[in-house]
């Protein structure tokens, strides 16, 4: 292994044994069970993380050929080191995406269809916006969801591992509490910086108090248009969520952030009916 110029080269054959992860992180389980799809012997990952991607990625490995159990648990064994096959495969509805969208009917109002969405996969999102007064419903194609009438937002979100309150949906959720009579708070416990975004929206007349890890927000009558800056992918969505609900024009800058993880966003949001252009 070398370490030179900020990147990291590795060579050489891995074998199977035992991980243990101090916290259940995504990143990490998929990255060992890649590892060990391609490493001889068995491989147990003990604290494993139980995201809906854990067990996608699962089902993409066993169709390949690689032995694989537990996915949706907090262990898993991994049996590698064979020849993989050729597969074809169909990914998963993304969620966070889902989420997002959902939270864009919350925060400018009216309705949505979202198409192939996964119901249970939203649920920590889809139950405080229904509280918050949205009508959502599923069938077996996707979730709608509407906003129409009073809408008062007094969420107690908590981010937690799944199938607790996802920390992506963390902003998107924000700002939909932003317009509104009512108090929410946040409080994030899986990253450290995830309330970048809260100083943007203060531009927009967003009243928004922190204290460590938590945030107060403060429902006001009106948002303003402003121009702000997306801190990093999640908080650049929820600043345009935000705008969608504001009064006038917005410009958010950074967008090379958001464009990492929405294909089109302005196109998509453009389709249903939001005055928006990329610039």
């Amino acid at each position: 292994m070398s370490d030179a110029g900020g990147r990291i080269a590795c060579r050489g054959r891995g074998r199977g044994g035992d991980v243990h992860l101090a916290f259940p992180s995504v990143g990490a389980t998929e990255n060992l069970m890649l590892a060990a799809a391609g490493s001889a012997g068995v491989t147990r990952i003990v604290n494993a993380a139980r995201e809906p991607e854990i067990e996608d990625l699962a089902r993409f490995l066993r169709s390949a050929g690689v032995a694989v159990r537990g996915e949706g648990s907090s262990v898993i064994h991994i049996e590698g080191g064979g020849i993989l096959r050729s597969a074809e495969y169909r990914i998963m509805p993304d969620r966070i995406a889902a989420a997002t969208w959902a939270s864009a009917a919350a925060a400018a109002g009216g309705e949505l269809y979202l198409r192939d969405a996964v119901p249970g996969h939203l649920f920590a999102v889809t139950s405080l916006l229904a509280g918050a007064g949205c009508e959502i419903r599923h069938d077996r194609g996707g979730l709608f969801i509407r906003r129409t009438g009073v809408f008062s937002p007094s969420y107690t979100a908590r981010t937690m591992p799944y199938p607790g309150f996802p920390t992506d949906a963390q902003a998107v959720l924000m700002a939909t509490a932003l317009k509104g009579k009512g108090v929410s708070s946040f409080t994030e416990t899986i990253f450290e910086s995830r309330f970048r975004h809260t100083a943007e929206m203060a531009r927009m007349g967003a009243d928004i108090r922190l204290f460590g890890r938590s945030a107060l927000v403060f429902g006001v009558e009106k948002l303003r248009g402003a121009a702000v800056s997306a801190p990093d992918l999640r908080g650049g969505a929820a600043l345009i969520l935000a705008a969608l609900a504001a009064e006038g024009e917005s410009r958010i800058g950074n967008m090379k952030y958001v464009e990492r993880g929405y294909e089109d966003i302005a196109g998509v949001l453009a389709s249903v009916g939001a005055d928006v252009e990329p610039l």
